[in-house]
């Protein structure tokens, strides 16, 4: 399996970590608050909503990520190590989001985002 193949697996795990995070910074981790966790997510203020937004989005992603990820090796026009760049950038970009995100950097999320979005092009296109 390649770096990119399993970049797919690592975004999807990222995603999970926002929630982890985000239950702990809205101390959601006893027992109790795993009766209905959707129910606290919706009560959930500051760092802990953005968190939980961020990995709303990043699921929201995920989809066309992996869709990108496998076209391009698919079609057999892209260089492997174009595809494995590209993932690990996407990767860094998508830490750099969380980050921002939790942080409430408005405009240097966005930024961000759209690098990622960036990144997801370049590999349609490189797929070409």
């Amino acid at each position: 399996m390649t770096f990119a193949y399993f970049s797919i697996l690592i975004f999807a795990l990222i995603n999970s970590l926002c929630s982890l995070l985000a239950k702990k910074s809205a101390r959601l981790l006893d027992a109790e608050a795993n009766h209905e966790p959707r129910s606290h997510r919706s009560q959930a203020s500051g760092k802990a909503a953005r968190l939980f937004a961020a990995e709303q989005n990043g699921y929201e992603m995920l989809p066309l990520y992996a869709a990108a990820v496998i076209i391009a090796h698919v079609t057999g026009e892209a260089a492997q190590s174009t595809i494995n760049i590209l993932s690990a950038l996407f990767l860094l970009l998508r830490t750099a989001y969380i980050w921002a995100y939790a942080q409430d950097k408005a405009t240097l999320r966005s930024n961000i985002w759209y690098g990622c979005l960036m990144c997801i092009i370049a590999l349609f296109i490189a797929a070409c």
